[in-house]
């Protein structure tokens, strides 16, 4: 019993780190309907830059959340302008933002591998190495202050949607685009902002990864998956639908890590996937698309 309990624990710990990953994702496509396959490589380019200021100025990675968050809303802001804003009204808009995507992660893959090699880095606070034991339990330090952050910081972003006026043009936006402009929404500029505060998230996911896991340039393409996963099976474009299902399957993926081994642990993902699509296509928290 104290084994399903102490597993239950460390499920839950990550569950609210991958959270954290698919929540800008799921923004991204409930605004713009972008599949942003270069998520994950954001992810990790996050990670090197809180990698990069740790090692030459021996700053926290948490405190290189104030660094990386604006960072990658730059990257993001920019990123869409350049390549997808012009696009937005082209029929095959959603076949060009795959391949934009996915592209974009392998040239990301390449420039870091070019600068830091291709050998697993991460950052080593004190924390990093120390766990909290609380009777016949523990949770390691690096998990917990990773969780709180993320839901700290995932409840901020659902707040900024749900009460404030730009949040607003933002839901109006994910729901109807068109009759979103029609009564005054600037989309253009809606959906610029969204994907800067989605890569945002993917910073401040970059940074606490950094500590919880070891990564390197080529982990992207395990984590997308992973991430395609969480949002499909929470509903593409709902946030909370990204939350819950980052608890359920990391704990779930703890359970058959633990009983079957690590080898078995992905595939919790991708049977969900399969299963939620073969089901419940729309997810758990999307709407049904009525024909």
């Amino acid at each position: 019993m104290i084994q399903v309990i102490q597993i239950l624990i460390l499920g839950i710990a990550l569950g609210g780190v991958y959270a954290l990953m698919s929540s800008g994702m799921t923004l991204i496509f409930g605004v713009m309907r972008i599949v942003n396959l270069a998520h994950s490589a954001f992810i990790v380019l996050a990670a090197y830059l809180a990698f990069f200021v740790f090692k030459t100025f021996n700053i926290d990675p948490i405190v290189s959340m104030a660094f990386t968050m604006p960072v990658m809303f730059l990257v993001g802001v920019i990123y869409y302008r350049l390549l997808f804003a012009s696009r937005a009204d082209n029929p095959r808009f959603a076949d060009i933002t795959v391949l934009v995507t996915f592209a974009t992660a392998l040239v990301i893959e390449g420039i870091l591998a070019f600068i830091f090699t291709g050998i697993y880095r991460s950052t080593t606070p004190t924390y990093a190495k120390t766990s909290i034991n609380f009777g016949p339990f523990f949770i390691p330090q690096s998990q917990l202050y990773a969780l709180i952050i993320s839901i700290v910081l995932i409840v901020g972003l659902w707040m900024f949607m749900r009460y404030t006026r730009i949040g607003n043009a933002i839901r109006a936006t994910m729901q109807n685009r068109n009759a979103a402009q029609v009564v005054g929404v600037n989309v253009t500029w809606i959906s610029t902002l969204s994907f800067g505060i989605g890569l945002a998230m993917a910073g401040a996911a970059g940074s606490l990864l950094s500590f919880v896991f070891t990564f390197y340039p080529a982990k992207h393409i395990a984590w997308i998956g992973m991430i395609m996963c969480l949002v499909v099976l929470g509903g593409m474009g709902s946030l909370v639908g990204a939350l819950v299902s980052s608890f359920l399957l990391a704990t779930a993926a703890a359970y058959v890590n633990f009983y079957f081994g690590a080898a078995w642990s992905p595939i919790t993902f991708y049977l969900s996937l399969f299963l939620i699509l073969l089901f419940r296509p729309q997810g758990l928290f999307g709407k049904k698309v009525e024909g």
